[in-house]
């Protein structure tokens, strides 16, 4: 007589409740490598962390449109209308708002990187999984809340006449390559830095605060060069958020004027390309020192929560 096997049994996803009831317990194993092959719970943080930021809105998803939106205009009137800062330049515009992206992206990932270990702590002290996932989970959810000002750029270039470039789209690529892996590396290391001395938590949001001024975002790079010279302007250049938001302006801004050549050779370093290259390999660098620093300190971390 034979016999009919019985039907393997169906593995259901724990809750986040059910995992926060877990017992305590060491990560397995650690390491960026490991936070990718365990993608089914990095799915599940960042699904919740984007559910819960418009939880109980009436108007949802929509925030994520108005607010990039509004902000827009509001530095729109104020530097090119009030104190005409976008004199002399064609479409200042998509200048201001191309580096606000960039901005945004960073700032975003930087700050919430830097509360990740902080803020889940009942996750971290139950599950036996790498911590470098939360970070992680963090610039995550800052590129996806990134998307609906991408979305506002491109429809706006696109009134203007942008059509895409492969120089430029390249451009693109690096610009967010180096703010994703610069944001990272210092949300890694800031996180666990928070986790010993919350003062880490302000710091961070400080240095944030001076992002918007220290990019050539609401001034053209030009406006550095002419003020203070080459040995200034090359040692600005030095800071990889200034380099990201160069690149995303000759993605787009410059794609919409009249000359994109010509704006690009007034406005844009000649090296643009070749600076962005080695910002890409040292803000990688960055990243796999931050994973370093973050697993030496890691141990004493839920004791520390």
């Amino acid at each position: 007589m034979t016999t009919i096997p019985s039907p393997a049994p169906i593995r259901r996803r724990s809750t986040p409740e059910e995992l926060e009831a877990l017992p305590l317990l060491p990560p397995s194993a650690t390491g960026l490598a490991e936070v990718v092959r365990r993608r089914y719970l990095l799915k599940m943080l960042v699904r919740n962390a984007i559910q819960s930021r418009y939880q109980g809105t009436a108007l949802g998803w929509m925030w994520s449109y108005l607010q990039p939106a509004i902000r827009f205009c509001l530095f729109y009137f104020l530097f090119q209308v009030m104190i005409g800062r976008g004199a002399g330049m064609e479409n200042f515009a998509v200048h201001l708002f191309a580096g606000m992206v960039m901005v945004h992206f960073f700032t975003e990932t930087f700050n919430g990187g830097t509360m990740a270990l902080v803020q889940n702590r009942s996750l971290i002290t139950k599950l036996a999984v790498p911590r470098e996932m939360f970070p992680v989970s963090r610039m995550l959810v800052a590129a996806w809340h990134t998307v609906p000002m991408v979305a506002i750029l491109v429809f706006v270039c696109v009134l203007l006449g942008w059509t895409p470039d492969p120089a430029g789209l390249v451009a693109i690529v690096l610009g967010f390559a180096i703010t994703a892996l610069f944001g990272l590396a210092l949300g890694l290391v800031f996180s666990v830095a928070n986790v010993y001395m919350r003062d880490f938590g302000k710091v961070a949001q400080t240095l944030t605060q001076f992002v918007n001024f220290s990019v050539p975002m609401m001034y053209p790079y030009t406006l550095v060069h002419e003020r203070f010279g080459e040995p200034i302007a090359s040692y600005y250049l030095v800071n990889p958020m200034a380099e990201a938001v160069l690149l995303i302006q000759r993605g787009f801004w410059t794609g919409t004027t009249s000359d994109p050549a010509y704006t690009a050779g007034i406005h844009l370093p000649e090296d643009l390309y070749t600076r962005g290259l080695v910002m890409t390999l040292i803000a990688l660098v960055c990243v796999v020192l931050a994973q370093r620093l973050f697993s030496r300190l890691e141990a004493r971390v839920p004791e520390r929560l």
